[in-house]
């Protein structure tokens, strides 16, 4: 049997044709389909699928960036805990570039102030054991995918009994801001292309509700050209069939049920919060997570409340990223994309993550094609 090459193998340009051409031969209708996960969007840009498939086909960005949707308060927390010169804060990625009302993690650090960006959450582990005498702060995020790791770090810092780390957390979920964009009505989706590391860890089974409430197809792809072209054919056909079902393209990693066993570790140490408020799109109900109350002695947001604003803040007047992640605008449809927001000068979330929407279309994107 031969040998499947992963990269190259869904990467390879005939077999993308292959299917761009099917998809036409396939198709009979307009079809609007939403990619929750950043990471789809970057391939589709990246590899320029947009441009092989037939105009009837129209992509609409999502929510499924952590880091774009994280709203400025919870960034103007990690930044007040921050100031204490007691507090080291802990955090991952793009997160640190993330705008909040008024600074950055990164401009904090700049000024000073005790702030890692570490590759991997046991990282904290090490930073905890050589400051004894400094409170560690993991500023955690992330959607179902990352959430195990969190929680692996939350066991271990109970088994060595370390007293000086503390958990900000932030993991929010897939389903609730999918069914919050379609009960709004603002956005027309007709099938979605499901994120597959989320699906690895929840299994494909959390997209059933979708499928059942919304009667759209969802489709759990991977992240290479060729998963997603496969995707967009298997919707087709399921409209062309009359069926409206969860299939899984990414066989190769996700099932139905999932990670049972990181499932149980999460319920374990955490539970879902009445409501989360989700940069652009507004409060979300069972949206998000949050520590469960016996391990209060471990929740920055309990042992530093006096410390840490509460008011709701709204994004830059002239960011739309909001109505980039409700799938209602195109990056280029905002009068400071490209100019007065950058990568370099962000002014909103969509542009600072590597994941968003924004900073896929100015890395990849000439708008004449788009």
């Amino acid at each position: 049997m031969a040998s499947v090459d992963y990269i190259k193998d869904f990467r390879d340009s005939k077999r993308i044709k292959a299917l761009a051409k099917q998809i036409e031969k396939e198709l009979k209708k307009p079809i609007n389909i939403m990619e929750v996960c950043g990471g789809h969007t970057h391939t589709i840009m990246k590899y320029g699928l947009k441009q092989l498939l037939p105009p009837e086909i129209d992509f609409i960005h999502g929510p499924g960036c952590p880091v774009c949707i994280m709203p400025k308060e919870r960034i103007d927390h990690a930044i007040a805990l921050a100031q204490n010169e007691n507090n080291i804060i802990a955090t991952l990625g793009d997160m640190i570039r993330v705008p909040g009302s008024k600074s950055s993690l990164q401009k904090e650090r700049a000024k000073g102030k005790n702030i890692k960006m570490i590759y991997a959450p046991f990282d904290v582990l090490k930073i905890a054991q050589e400051n004894p005498d400094k409170n560690v702060i993991y500023f955690a995020i992330g959607f179902e995918t990352t959430t195990p790791m969190t929680a692996a770090l939350i066991e271990k810092v109970l088994q060595l009994g370390l007293k000086n780390v503390y958990f900000h957390i932030n993991h929010v979920l897939v389903p609730p801001p999918i069914k919050a964009i379609m009960d709004s009505g603002e956005a027309k989706i007709d099938a979605f292309i499901g994120p597959s590391h989320v699906s690895v860890i929840t299994g494909a089974k959390i997209y059933q509700e979708i499928v059942d409430l919304y009667n759209t197809p969802v489709v759990v792809a991977g992240f290479e050209p060729v998963d997603i072209m496969e995707s967009i054919l298997w919707i087709i056909r399921q409209f062309n069939e009359g069926r409206r079902a969860v299939e899984i393209q990414y066989k190769r990693a996700v099932s139905w049920e999932g990670n049972t066993k990181a499932q149980d570790m999460v319920s374990k140490y955490m539970e879902t919060r009445e409501t989360f408020r989700w940069r652009g799109i507004g409060d979300i109900p069972y949206s998000a997570l949050k520590l469960k109350e016996e391990y209060s002695e471990l929740d920055a947001e309990k042992v530093f409340a006096d410390i840490l604003p509460n008011q709701p803040i709204d994004d830059h007047k002239l960011c739309i990223c909001g109505d980039i992640l409700k799938g209602v605008a195109k990056p280029f449809e905002c009068k400071v994309f490209g100019t007065a927001c950058t990568p370099q000068n962000p002014l909103g979330s969509c542009m600072v993550s590597s994941e968003g929407a924004c900073a896929a279309y100015y890395k990849y994107g000439k708008l004449e094609l788009v």
